[in-house]
């Protein structure tokens, strides 16, 4: 079983458990306290001092204390001393985010259907990889595993590299090498709505198309590719957020892309 591998934070019956998972050079920790996902949560957008997390978190200063020296000795996050004062730290994330388990199944869908349809076909090489992904993800899913994190961040690798294939000074130009990548690797068909705010839609997506209806975006692999894309083109970090989703119910998927304000 999966979590006699993981660091717990405190032992609770697993069906009733929200869990955040951390990596760090000690091995994971699967963070459950309440007050601690919502100290990470807050410090995975962004450094913030002491006295930041205690305002935003609500909760009384020596709670707060207590579950940031517990995290700062697990590796989990870590502490600097506040150039605008030396008596204070500001805290950051250390460690990687990959995921989060629910006790509860989120989604239950027939794999067999799915595998016949495929055996029941052409056999085309792409399906039959389009059915694996398909089908490990889902799996995972109905055992409430969300590994969107670690698809985001190998998505931000892939993206780093092909930057270098389809760069192009010109927006356009650049959109246009992205879209005939996407086609000629049948992940899907990229047209850019408009450019301000940069939107893209992708329809026929290979990542999502297929899966069951969630409720929420699940294109996290491809919102790391275009995150590495276009924070290279504009040098500036950017924000990707899917608005439409197969995984939605929507017919299409699509990305707002924008640059962070310095």
């Amino acid at each position: 079983m999966l979590l006699k591998w993981l660091k717990m934070d405190k032992r609770e019956p697993f069906k009733d458990m929200h869990i955040e998972l951390f990596s760090t050079s000690n091995g994971i920790y699967a963070i459950n306290s309440p007050v601690r996902v919502k100290i990470l949560s807050m410090l995975r957008k962004g450094e913030l001092s002491f006295d930041q997390l205690v305002e935003l978190s609500g909760k009384a200063k020596s709670t707060v204390s207590v579950h940031l020296r517990r995290m700062v000795n697990e590796g989990i996050i870590g502490s600097k001393t506040d150039p605008l004062d030396a008596r204070k730290k500001i805290f950051f994330i250390k460690s990687e985010y990959i995921g989060k388990l629910s006790g509860k199944k989120v989604v239950t869908e027939n794999i067999d259907e799915y595998v016949s349809s495929y055996v029941e076909g052409e056999g085309d090489p792409y399906k039959f990889f389009r059915l694996i992904f398909h089908t490990i993800r889902v799996s995972l899913i109905s055992q409430g595993i969300d590994i969107d994190p670690i698809l985001y961040e190998a998505g931000v690798k892939v993206g780093k590299t092909l930057y270098k294939k389809v760069k192009d000074p010109d927006i356009n130009k650049l959109a246009e090498n992205i879209a005939l990548f996407w086609e000629s690797h049948n992940l899907g068909q990229v047209n850019v709505k408009k450019l301000e705010p940069l939107t893209i839609d992708v329809y026929d997506c290979f990542e999502c198309q297929s899966l069951p209806i969630l409720g929420r975006p699940a294109c996290a692999f491809d919102s790391g590719i275009l995150n590495a894309v276009f924070s290279a083109h504009f040098n500036n970090e950017v924000s990707v957020n899917e608005i439409k989703c197969y995984a939605m119910g929507d017919n299409h998927c699509s990305f707002t892309i924008k640059k962070h304000t310095k």
